[in-house]
């Protein structure tokens, strides 16, 4: 089939489901009002309270909850076939990933940007809180850790990627001061940023690609038998250090310094790069190698259903969403009719992105790859990626399956094709750094918020906490195992697919306690929450079986954990279902005369 044909349909559809579906939760269920007061005026404190222009929020929240994970999930879903992977896309992200999102940030915007975990505590009750919050610190621990890995293997992998990435940050800086401080327009500084952000790709490219390894000497990867000590002394982890340090910074800056604008210039990065895999294809034409539905999968691969599910979250729906809407985005948005447009609207610019994900790794790689000195073309080309074992699709080789089928066809439209390849993993890189950073500063707001679960206010100090938020991400990326440091997070890293997709259970579970209370609809949640329940749980069940039969212990402690955490929360919720409707929520404690930072406002609900 003609990817062209594929990629205008989808944007189409898209674009459809946002003035039609996207209008009706905002008018008839929702009824957004631009009149009303929201988070960012009533508490603006100058530091992570701070009315936002939409266009900069929409680039905060979209990178932010994109970063590697429509990339990943839909470059190895492929293994099923392209069609599987691509109607999940579609019908998730318009019916079930973009509700998702959007409820979130609604439910948050009118609780004073309180996370879902005290929504909880307020629409269900407080050991439903309880409960949120422990999942929530086991997810933002696993993305801490394992995101930090990921850009420390890009930068190992494409050394091209360094500079622009760390180049990226001064530019921020100064793109912030000159919207904040000098109220620039955003056209101007815009053009300046991107401008600077490509300079910096050619010159990574082609004149200072930074490696460790070459540099110094510095192996790539630790030796199996290195030990803890000596497998920090490498490339991987010596990366993964800097960017937990650069995390600490960026969560107790004030957020329009460095957060906001960094993910507003890589959102133009990401639109330029989406133009020109469009113009890629469009010169191109390249047509999918890879089949509609494998008829032989790999022998190791797990059965479709309910894995589907749970390999393709970002670009389809993703519980990590609700962290970011309802953490950082719900603190910044100036107007409450801004929020299908962030809201619904990010969540189907990701299932765009996804979408060119299976493109470039279905009929991208078809263009040509290059094997020992042969170069391979078609289907023969994608099965140099797609033909060996499921177990054996790396990390590494999953994002290299979107990076060089997306340079195949940008360097269609004649560029350099170590330009073009630079380009996309680039773009990777920073998408990466954006969800680390504001998984970092979300961590922190959760611990700073579970002073008043646990009555310790000490860990509402900002700076304790992000320190808590850091460590604990930096011990899990860190944490030997039978490959060296590293490895050892990774073994957790399996947990994370069901654990996420449940935690979008739990998020509609919230919002439909939201509605209810206000007397509003919630037809419309009834199959993306039995979808966000079901599968997740039957993936979990299914994994902790096999874990068991191959005497993972650990695993299945964890498994068992999450699994049981999430029937108490159903529980709870279905044992206050019943009386739920009409019957308002707790109010919220009224504001302190004089406005407090957010920094700490968790210390002083725990005082008290």
């Amino acid at each position: 089939m003609d990817t062209l044909i594929i990629v205008i349909l989808s944007a189409l559809g898209f674009l459809l489901a946002y003035h039609t579906y996207g209008r009706f939760l905002s008018r008839r269920i929702f009824g957004l009002n631009a009149n009303a007061v929201v988070p960012s005026h009533e508490l603006e404190d100058g530091i992570d309270y701070v009315p936002t222009r939409r266009e900069v929020i929409f680039g905060h929240h979209f990178t932010s909850i994109a970063g590697t994970g429509p990339i990943v999930g839909p470059a190895i879903a492929v293994f099923w076939g392209w069609l599987p992977a691509l109607l999940w896309v579609l019908l998730g992200s318009i019916f079930i990933g973009a509700v998702h999102d959007f409820g979130a940030l609604v439910v948050s915007l009118r609780s004073r940007g309180q996370s879902l975990g005290d929504v909880a505590g307020r629409m269900i009750s407080a050991r439903a809180r309880a409960l949120f919050f422990l999942i929530l610190f086991f997810v933002l621990t696993v993305v801490i850790g394992i995101f930090g890995l990921v850009i420390a293997l890009l930068f190992s992998i494409y050394p091209g990627t360094v500079l622009p990435v760390w180049i990226a940050m001064p530019v921020a800086v100064v793109f912030g001061l000159a919207l904040h401080r000098k109220g620039a327009g955003l056209a101007i500084p815009s053009l300046l940023a991107l401008a600077a952000l490509l300079a910096a790709v050619y010159l990574g490219v082609y004149h200072f690609p930074f490696s460790l390894n070459e540099i110094f000497g510095i192996p790539r990867f630790p030796a199996a038998d290195a030990g803890f000590l000596g497998g920090l002394y490498s490339e991987v982890a010596i990366w993964t250090g800097f960017l937990l340090l650069y995390c600490f910074i960026a969560s107790i800056l004030p957020v329009w310094v460095l957060l906001q604008p960094r993910d507003y210039i890589n959102s133009i990065l990401l639109v330029i790069a989406l133009l020109l895999l469009f113009l890629g294809i469009v010169v191109a034409h390249p047509t999918l190698a890879a089949p509609a539905i494998n008829p032989t999968p790999p022998a190791d691969a797990p059965p479709i259903f309910p894995f589907l599910f749970i390999t393709v979250a970002c670009g389809a729906v993703s519980g990590f969403h609700c962290l970011v809407s309802s953490g950082t985005t719900a603190k910044q948005l100036a107007s409450e009719s801004d929020a299908q447009y962030v809201g619904y609207g990010s969540m189907l610019v990701e299932a765009l992105l996804a979408v060119f994900v299976i493109a470039a790794c279905c009929a991208g790689l078809g263009m040509g790859v290059t094997t020992g000195e042969a170069t391979v073309t078609g289907a023969s080309a994608w099965q140099s990626y797609y033909g060996g074992e499921w177990a054996g699709m790396s990390l590494g080789r999953k994002v290299g399956a979107f990076v060089e089928g997306g340079g195949n066809m940008i360097a269609a439209l004649g560029l350099p094709r170590p330009l073009a390849v630079g380009i996309i993993a680039v773009m990777v890189s920073c998408f990466a750094a954006t969800t680390l950073d504001t998984a970092t500063r979300l961590q922190r707001y959760v611990i700073q918020e579970l002073s008043a679960v646990t009555r310790i206010p000490l860990l509402g100090n900002k700076y304790l906490a992000t320190f808590i938020a850091v460590a604990a991400g930096g011990a899990l990326a860190l944490l030997p195992g039978p490959n060296g440091p590293g490895s050892g997070g990774l073994i957790l890293w399996p947990l994370f697919g069901a654990t996420n997709q449940l935690l979008a259970g739990l998020a509609f579970l919230v919002v439909a306690f939201y509605l209810v209370r206000h007397s509003k609809p919630v037809w419309f949640l009834a199959a993306p929450v039995a979808i966000m329940l079901i599968m997740p749980a039957w993936a979990m069940i299914t994994k902790i079986h096999d874990w068991y039969a191959a005497g993972k212990w650990l695993l299945v402690g964890f498994g068992i954990a999450i699994e049981a955490l999430q029937v108490w929360m159903f529980v709870e919720a279905a044992m206050l279902w019943r009386g739920a409707r009409g019957v308002l929520p707790k109010p919220l404690p009224p504001l302190a005369k004089t406005r407090a930072p957010a920094s700490t406002a968790a210390e002083q609900q725990g005082a008290e």
